[in-house]
């Protein structure tokens, strides 16, 4: 069988061994030194100012939207686009702290949404909050989107858990927002098991961050910043341990996670060049007219998540299903489908949102693995058996 991913890490046998060594010697399995370090490792790869890591990308998404409510950026009942075609978990924070969520319609040949799309839906929502998706590796217009977003005064977040590496005209993905946030979840492009991060430009927003990820209390900032808020609520040193400053959560990471990060980020860059390498070869596929051709104008880096096959009809999904089946080929949907036909949404958004595209892909479209450990006699195969 060709499976969606083949290992947990990058280099496994090796990773496991010097984890193994690392639970064994270190002192400290909760939030420590290790997690700062791939902070700053990660958020400088990046090319970021700040990077504050979570146990989950979900758990970031959360805490960032908190944030921006903790930081009076927006507040409850603004409206937030969002892309129609996301994780079910980029909404439900909306959804949580009482925001107006409005999906937003992709194209089809990015699954992304561009600058047009963007304008139309703006037109009849009018926009505070912008949560962009790149979805799959891939983008649309985003230069035009941050114009359009900067001109209109939304602001502009990236979900950028399946797009580590790509670039858009030279820029990585997850750097033409506020902040942005990233997955390491076992089956993305690098794995802490389960992790996130949140990174910005914003000192502002790092600091509240912190706050959020912990409770709400000051526990993991300088000491700078502990004095400036103890001395603003007049809070001394004892009980400045157990003073809440804001709305926050438990979202802390492990050393662990912490260790684990640091260690496959060494070979991120080698992770990202071969799902590029892989889907430029996979690209063969899209000479099939049953499939809709995924174009990548304007990306300088294609570090593909996932392989796209978006048939014509749904008939034409069904007969390429059962021969993945047949082929051992493990699929999957891309990702919620139209986020409309969700129930939860159903259940706790009211209103009707025209989203043809985001139709299209939902009863017409999946995908296969694209992973670094893929073998050449499996890229032949797929390309041979889908083509």
């Amino acid at each position: 069988m060709i499976k969606l991913i083949k290992s947990t890490f990058y280099n496994e046998k090796l990773t496991k061994d010097k984890l193994c060594k690392f639970i064994q010697k270190t002192e400290q399995l909760s939030v420590g030194k290790y997690c700062s370090n791939f902070e700053k490792d990660f958020s400088k790869w990046q090319g970021r100012k700040y990077g504050v890591m979570f146990n989950s990308g979900s758990s970031a998404n959360l805490a960032l939207i908190q944030v921006l409510i903790n930081l009076g950026k927006i507040k409850s009942g603004d409206t937030v686009g969002f892309s129609a075609i996301t994780w079910a978990t980029n909404v439900m924070p909306l959804i949580n702290l009482h925001l107006r969520p409005v999906p937003i319609d992709i194209e089809l040949e990015t699954l992304n949404i561009s600058s047009k799309s963007l304008e139309q839906a703006h037109k009849k929502h009018s926009f505070k909050l912008l949560f962009i998706t790149n979805l799959l590796g891939f983008c649309h217009d985003l230069e035009e989107i941050k114009k359009f977003c900067r001109k209109n005064d939304i602001i502009l977040i990236e979900d950028n858990c399946e797009s580590l590496g790509s670039e858009h005209k030279g820029e990585k993905l997850g750097n033409f927002g506020l902040a942005s946030t990233f997955s390491f979840y076992v089956g993305h492009h690098l794995s802490t098991i389960e992790g996130g991060m949140v990174c910005t430009n914003d000192k502002e927003i790092d600091t509240m961050l912190r706050i959020v990820r912990s409770h709400g209390w000051d526990r993991h900032l300088i000491s700078s910043e502990q004095s400036k808020l103890r001395k603003k609520y007049k809070v001394d040193e004892f009980y400045g341990k157990y003073t809440f400053y804001d709305i926050g959560y438990n979202f802390r990471p492990t050393e662990i996670q912490g260790f684990l990060g640091t260690d496959q980020l060494k070979y991120l860059n080698t992770m990202v060049n071969k799902r590029e390498k892989n889907y430029k070869q996979l690209q063969k596929i899209y000479s099939n007219s049953d499939f809709i051709k995924m174009t990548t104008i304007g990306m300088s880096k294609v570090s593909n998540f996932a392989f796209p096959l978006i048939c014509k009809t749904k008939n034409l999904r069904d007969k390429y299903m059962e021969l993945a089946k047949k082929a051992e080929i493990e699929i999957r949907p891309v990702i919620s489908g139209n986020i409309n036909n969700q129930p939860f949404f159903k259940k706790y958004v009211s209103g009707k949102f025209y989203l043809p595209n985001a139709d299209r892909i939902h009863n017409n479209g999946f995908y296969f693995g694209n992973n670094p450990d893929m073998t050449k006699e499996e890229i032949k195969f797929l390309i041979k058996t889908f083509s």
